[in-house]
């Protein structure tokens, strides 16, 4: 329980770190939030949990394929924004692109035989 909790706390402070950035400088905020930060967590906590490379390898390259589809939100919500259209159905309306867009992109990565 002291494992998860410690977990929890460590990623917790991650994401704050970032709006807590970005409140003050957009630039520092956007550079630490591009920094995979949160996958070399995860890569630890599962190496951790599991001590199984394989596992490691395989979700590295599924964030790989998956970071391709995650870029339309940063593409929508700038222009859907500059467009006038309201925080709340920009962010939304970003966030179904984006889930299109990881449909589209599994179904292509299985066409291929590409499993993530």
């Amino acid at each position: 329980m002291l494992y998860a909790t410690l977990k929890v706390l460590i990623t917790s402070i991650l994401v704050v770190a970032v709006s807590e950035t970005a409140r003050r400088s957009s630039l520092l905020g956007a550079l630490l939030a591009s920094l995979p930060l949160v996958s070399v967590l995860a890569f630890i906590w599962l190496y951790i949990d599991t001590g199984d490379t394989e596992k490691i390898a395989s979700l590295a390259r599924g964030i790989f394929w998956l970071v391709l589809p995650s870029l339309v939100l940063f593409l929508a919500l700038p222009f859907l924004l500059r467009q006038g259209i309201g925080f709340y159905p920009s962010l939304g309306l970003s966030i179904a692109l984006t889930a299109g867009a990881y449909l589209v992109m599994t179904f292509i990565l299985g066409r291929f035989g590409i499993a993530v």
